[in-house]
């Protein structure tokens, strides 16, 4: 059983949409109230704060005077973001994000719902507090016979309403299959497979860039605190969704199609996090979201049984030939074709990256190569060239 969330779009009533905004800033105010007491703690006192005694912090906040209204909504939601507080300091103590922020009004919100805080009755919705079902806009059945484990509510700064359903499903895998694929990422070809297919950019960002810096610039006019400064941000909002929205789309149909035809997938494992540091490229890398292509792929290849490889980031899959293995030193990103200096064979620069990353990823499943690269001292010259076990992967 794998836990698969399926997300709609739902148009709540006013009664509905009071209720959730106040639900969404009662969770977002014992948010900030708990981080704000445990970075205290910690700095005054070198103590650490934990889940339970934030939840006790609620109890007591429940009984002052000026917070009653914590009363009027779901105690779920509240604990469910004390929950979620905890475990972005458990990833902040283990090193894989950074220290938790405070949550804002105008980036929307959202609110948790466990099986105690709502009901799931012939195919709707009722939220704790809330008689009537959500008007929700079901673009896909939910399979047969599941009920969802948690609920949750999103307000998107665009002002849509959207509901996860989070349920357990059994995933059948694929039928298997003998194609295996190397990939390369890039920029003017999003991707560049080992078949010799190239599949264009489509650059969501940049087709809607004039749009964007129109809005944008309207939004600066305005006067801060004014609803038609509320208006235009919303203005600006829904062009980022749109340019998300398309960017989501393109993707999950070009992994989905990768994974259906494709018994192994190998990509480069890329550091996006110091490539975006390039202030050229920056735009450019962000608007190709290879991090989120990267993602999609390795779970659904979990998911269908595929088999996904990541090569390592320092194989230099550009610069090695892919015929005689020979590893130029240097190859500049304007230069896209070129001829190897040692068996003079003609090569575009990305899909023979896309068929060593192949090759590679192929050593690495079958003998678990370490595919790093050696430093060999070549007639006084620091040469790097690709082990052995990737040469006899070829």
């Amino acid at each position: 059983m794998t836990q698969r969330s399926f997300k709609y779009r739902f148009y709540p009533t006013p009664e509905q949409e009071t209720l959730l905004r106040q639900t969404m800033g009662c969770t977002r105010l014992v948010y900030n109230r708990a981080l704000a007491a445990r970075t205290q703690a910690w700095y005054e006192n070198q103590e650490r704060v934990g889940y339970p005694e934030t939840s006790t912090m609620l109890t007591n906040w429940k009984k002052q005077e000026d917070l009653q209204f914590l009363n009027d909504v779901s105690s779920v939601p509240l604990q469910q973001g004390l929950r979620h507080l905890q475990t972005a300091f458990s990833n902040f103590f283990a090193g894989r994000a950074k220290y938790p922020n405070f949550k804002k009004k105008h980036n929307g919100g959202n609110a948790e719902f466990t099986k105690a805080a709502f009901k799931f009755r012939d195919g709707q919705v009722f939220l704790a507090k809330s008689p009537e079902a959500l008007a929700i806009r079901w673009s896909r059945q939910l399979p047969q016979g599941v009920e969802p484990s948690t609920i949750t509510v999103k307000l998107s700064p665009s002002g849509r309403w959207t509901v996860s359903m989070l349920v357990d499903v059994e995933i059948k895998p694929l039928p298997e299959c003998t194609n295996q694929v190397g990939v390369d990422l890039g920029i003017t070809s999003l991707v560049a497979l080992s078949t010799g297919e190239k599949v264009a950019n489509p650059k969501g960002f940049k087709a809607k860039k004039a749009k964007l810096r129109k809005a944008q610039l309207a939004l600066s006019r305005k006067q801060k605190g004014s609803n038609n400064r509320h208006k235009s941000r919303l203005v600006v909002a829904k062009v980022h969704a749109q340019i998300s929205d398309a960017r989501n789309d393109f993707l999950h149909k070009l992994t989905t199609r990768l994974v259906q035809e494709n018994q192994l997938i190998a990509v480069e494992d890329l550091s996006v996090k110091n490539m975006v540091k390039n202030r050229k490229l920056a735009s450019s890398i962000s608007d190709a979201s290879w991090g989120e292509l990267v993602r999609q792929l390795e779970y659904k290849c979990d998911w269908y049984g595929r088999t996904f490889v990541k090569i390592d980031r320092w194989f230099p899959s550009s610069k090695c030939c892919g015929h005689c293995s020979h590893v130029v030193e240097k190859l500049p990103l304007n230069i896209r074709e070129w001829d190897c200096p040692k068996c003079s064979t003609h090569h575009d620069r990305d899909i023979n990256a896309s068929k060593n990353i192949l090759a590679a990823g192929l050593a690495v499943s079958v003998c678990g190569a370490n595919i790093r690269p050696d430093n060999l001292k070549v007639k006084g010259q620091l040469r790097k060239t690709p082990r052995a076990r990737v040469e006899r992967a070829r």
